[in-house]
């Protein structure tokens, strides 16, 4: 028993320590509950990014977009390509070099994480979940385009539940 005990002792402590924690220093995000719902959703796997320095970046980078096909065509970051999650279509990632800046991104970042993981698994060295995502991308005045390439002020927030996180104002909600 006495042997089972210390087992179970080093397990917890193992798992304990291979837990990934919200690192303090974070991307900005306007609202703090939302930051607190995706710090405890997403598991810090993949360095993250902020909407700001997406958008200011000034070199070149590749736009993921891990949501579902529907999701992006209402809309999406401009210059992003839809690599989906469901079904991840890897040969977006074709023409772009294994070192280029990548940056992946679905509603809050949770499916762009787990996208992103596989991508690094591929060889792919620089790939960072924008913390967030299209919610705080929205959420921070930056502009999203239809699937014609027009801006548009429709957000797929997912379901009514998740619509939450886009903030009133922000754009028009539909899931």
């Amino acid at each position: 028993m006495k042997k089972l005990l210390i087992l179970w002792s080093f397990l917890l402590i193992g798992f304990a320590s291979c837990a990934q924690q919200a690192p303090e220093v974070r991307p900005f995000i306007g609202n703090p509950a939302f930051d607190e719902k995706i710090s405890n959703t997403i598991s810090f796997s993949v360095p993250v990014m902020g909407p700001a320095d997406l958008k200011n970046a000034s070199e070149k980078v590749y736009i993921l977009d891990a949501r579902e096909k529907e999701e992006y065509d209402i809309s999406h970051i401009p210059n992003a390509q839809y690599i989906g999650y469901n079904k991840v279509d890897e040969s977006v990632l074709a023409d772009i070099p294994k070192d280029a800046k990548v940056v992946l991104y679905c509603s809050i970042g949770y499916r762009s994480e787990k996208v992103a993981e596989k991508v690094r698994k591929k060889g792919y060295t620089n790939v960072y979940n924008l913390y967030g995502s299209i919610f705080e991308w929205v959420n921070q005045g930056y502009p999203v385009i239809d699937k014609t390439g027009k801006t548009t002020k429709q957000i797929h927030t997912y379901n009514k539940k998740w619509s939450q996180w886009v903030e009133d104002g922000k754009g028009k909600k539909v899931w």
